[in-house]
This record gives structure tokens, sequence and C-alpha cells, in this order.
């Protein structure tokens, strides 16, 4: 199996693994609640997905 004829330099490794980042989640809008949810899921708030309800939300009553 081939082998580096030279060694990387510090400069050159720390370019090349610069890009190596973890990026911040995206977020977008309930269209019904208008709540912040991650894209592609139901609405925690509300239990909308696509403009029906999936989730039925129960109310809490206290007397």
């Amino acid at each position: 199996m081939a082998q580096p004829k030279r060694r990387w330099s510090k400069a050159r490794t720390h370019k090349k693994r610069s890009t190596w980042k973890l990026e911040g989640k995206t977020y977008s809008s309930c269209p019904h609640c208008h709540e912040p949810i991650l894209p592609h899921t139901v609405c925690s708030n509300c239990g909308y997905y696509k403009g029906r309800e999936i989730v039925a939300q129960v109310e809490n009553k206290k007397a």
C-alpha cells in the first residue's frame, strides 16, 4: 500500500480540519401556531403537521 513521502505541516493539517465543525440547528415556524419547530416534525405546541392535526391535544382543566 502506498505511503506518503513527506509529513504534512501543521498549517496544512489545520486548514484541512478547519471545516470540521458543528452547525446550529435550523428552525422553522409552525404555520398554524407560529412556534419555532424543527423542519419535518409535528409541532409539539399544537400537534399540526402540513396543515393537518396529527396529535390531538388534551386540555387540562383545574377545578
